[in-house]
């Protein structure tokens, strides 16, 4: 004889699910307020170039910029007025072009594998840049591997 005894199949209540979409908005609600947009301080100013064979970038989460141009008016008396890289948001030494290959590599690591392959270096230069710059700039990209390349210009 024991003292405990089975009744049987004990029953499951059934999960309470009203308050269940006031939690996912609250949540999605909080995403959105601690979210920021990926924004970049300019340090180089530029006039960008005029073109006529336009294309809008569809991701621009795949895409890294390069900014060459003077650098920023509370800058030049620091630097000087000669032409600056910057990259994304980092002023490089003068046209130190060797930093490019670590930017690159960096920002390769930084994307899903996935959309490594549809990586994209966006260009934006002052339409008064020499263009040796801009011809160094190219070809340390091309020794990193980022053979994709936009350059950024308004409509003609």
């Amino acid at each position: 004889m024991s003292k405990f005894q089975k009744k049987g199949k004990a029953e499951m209540p059934e999960l309470n699910t009203s308050s269940l979409p006031d939690l996912i908005f609250s949540i999605l609600f909080f995403f959105m307020i601690v979210t920021s947009m990926r924004e970049m301080e300019l340090k180089v100013e530029f006039k960008v170039p005029k073109g006529t064979e336009l294309e809008k970038l569809e991701r621009k989460s795949l895409a890294s910029y390069i900014n060459i141009g003077r650098p920023t008016k509370d800058l030049r008396a620091r630097l000087g007025s000669a032409s600056r890289i910057q990259l994304n948001d980092k002023l490089i030494a003068g046209t130190e072009v060797g930093y490019i290959r670590e930017f690159v590599q960096a920002e390769r690591e930084s994307l899903a594998e996935r959309d490594k392959p549809f990586m994209k270096m966006c260009l934006k230069v002052d339409k008064d840049t020499q263009m040796g710059i801009v011809t160094d700039v190219k070809m340390e990209l091309r020794k990193a591997m980022a053979l994709s390349i936009m350059y950024s210009a308004e409509q003609r």
